[in-house]
């Protein structure tokens, strides 16, 4: 009996690991299958909170695969939840699938915007984020239903990562409180693991409005608008030198009047404050407020602040990184084929320094390093334990943001790297319900490092979710 017990012993992590064997490859193929989804989101290209077709979509996905899906969470149109299973441990996957304007491309290696597009483009690949994660949370769904592992495995289709900060609202409205750990993942050029953080960051439209006039028949009985929102934009060139190191001050003009003879009745800008910490940018939040103040009084104009709310940084968690590190390096097999190749050197060319195509091997350490950019994960991971990763669905040096990685998006690269973190996610996912060790240690260390902080969102009290904030002068004053 004592050898039949022994025997028995050495089988079980034998047949655990044949099991999440069993998960991994079903997220490849789920992966696989839904690949023409991400596709038509990378098409369709929608803009934060009007992620409308991508939304359908994505939940149409995961009701024909049985998953309870609530729609239009926390007062989001385009945001759900869908999750199998019941009980403990609720491991949460989080997945995006906004664009970004102004940057539209075809999936070609040179600079050619799609005639048929509509000006944006996924540029950041939140196409294959969102699909990745539920082609993840599907397999992990089976292996419950198949009675392999037992608990919940919750998806959140979370809309308008770029500047819209949809988990914000999901995070104030209380859908990760049950959760026991959230995975994420992010495309890039190369494959990348371990507790790194981001920037937090205060995002604020400031709109001015003016009188119109002729500008050369009767300028003296004109106030432009533009005037106000240029000279804002001046005074938080001077702010720069002024603020603490690690600062990022961005600003863009989203509308600045029609004709070059008429003064501008209405003009609007998008600034963004970001510091490593938030309590940091929360601090200089009221000094950029008072550049579009001072502007605004400089030149006779009103001024009307849209506050869009503020993300924190990720609090880094060492117990869940390690894990997904683990099985990043050991399911990577990212290789391209002759035509990805060629592809691949062309795209290259673009860039001014000649990365090594052969990056996409390796698995790059990120522990104890920023993102330098900023994401609404930040404030997830106040509320549970999270962790992600970046694998390489771009050509090596390809930044974020660019058309290049929009080209990249339409490929096979990128259903490749996508492919990697749909398989990766779910090992992830599969190790934290087979082994309850996991969990708990994540949870201590994340106790650990708030320290007693309680989380509070940058919002102000009873702040909507902003869900016209790409469409320029929307809601302008006098309107």
């Amino acid at each position: 009996m004592r050898t039949l017990a022994l025997a028995a012993l050495v089988l079980l992590p034998t047949l655990a690991h044949a099991q999440k064997d069993v998960a991994v490859k079903a997220a490849a193929a789920h992966a696989d299958a839904n690949w023409p989804t991400a596709l038509k989101i990378w098409e369709w290209a929608e803009p934060g909170y009007q992620e409308k077709k991508s939304a359908a979509a994505l939940a149409e996905v995961a009701e024909k695969a049985g998953f309870a899906v609530k729609k239009g969470v926390a007062g989001i149109p385009t945001a759900f939840t869908a999750e199998f299973g019941s009980g403990k441990p609720v491991i949460g996957i989080m997945g995006e699938f906004d664009a970004l304007p102004e940057l539209s491309q075809e999936a070609v290696p040179f600079r050619k915007p799609r005639a048929d597009g509509n000006g944006n483009g996924q540029a950041c690949g939140h196409h294959l984020f969102g699909v990745a994660s539920l082609s993840a949370a599907l397999a992990v769904g089976e292996q419950i239903k198949a009675g392999k592992i037992r608990g919940t495995v919750r998806f959140y289709m979370c809309p308008a990562e770029e500047g819209g900060a949809a988990k914000v609202f999901m995070a104030r409205a209380g859908l990760f409180d049950d959760c026991d750990t959230v995975l994420h993942w992010h495309p890039g050029s190369r494959n990348t693991a371990g507790d790194s953080t981001c920037l937090a960051r205060i995002a604020v439209k400031f709109r001015f409005q003016g009188t119109a006039s002729h500008a050369a028949g009767s300028p003296e009985k004109g106030r432009s608008a533009l005037d106000g929102l240029l000279l804002a934009m001046h005074a938080v060139e001077l702010l720069r030198e002024h603020t603490p190191d690690g600062t990022r001050l961005h600003h863009t003009i989203t509308s600045g009047g029609g004709a070059a003879n008429v003064v501008p009745e209405f003009a609007e800008g998008f600034f963004y404050v970001r510091h490593p910490k938030a309590e940091v940018v929360k601090q200089l939040y009221p000094r950029l407020l008072k550049c579009a103040q001072g502007a605004a009084l400089a030149t006779e104009t009103k001024l009307e602040v849209v506050y869009l709310g503020g993300t924190m940084e990720i609090l880094p968690n060492n117990a869940l990184a390690e894990l997904a590190k683990k099985n990043l390096t050991a399911l990577n097999n990212l290789k391209y084929d002759a035509d990805e190749t060629k592809f691949a050197l062309r795209i290259r060319e673009t860039f001014p320094d000649k990365p090594d195509l052969d990056d996409i091997a390796k698995v790059f350490d990120s522990s104890g390093k920023s993102s330098g950019g900023s994401t609404d994960v930040g404030d997830v991971s106040w509320v549970v334990p999270v962790t992600g990763f970046g694998t390489a669905c771009w050509v090596p040096g390809t930044p974020g943001h660019s058309w290049q990685a929009v080209a990249c998006g339409g490929t096979t690269i990128a259903k490749k790297g996508m492919n990697l973190a749909a398989r990766t996610l779910a090992a992830t996912a599969y190790d934290l319900f087979a082994d309850p060790s996991l969990v708990a240690a994540a949870k201590a260390e994340h106790k650990k490092r708030l320290d007693g902080k309680k989380y509070e969102a940058m919002l102000d009290k009873d702040q909507p979710p902003p869900l016209d904030y790409r469409t320029p002068g929307k809601g302008k004053t006098g309107e």
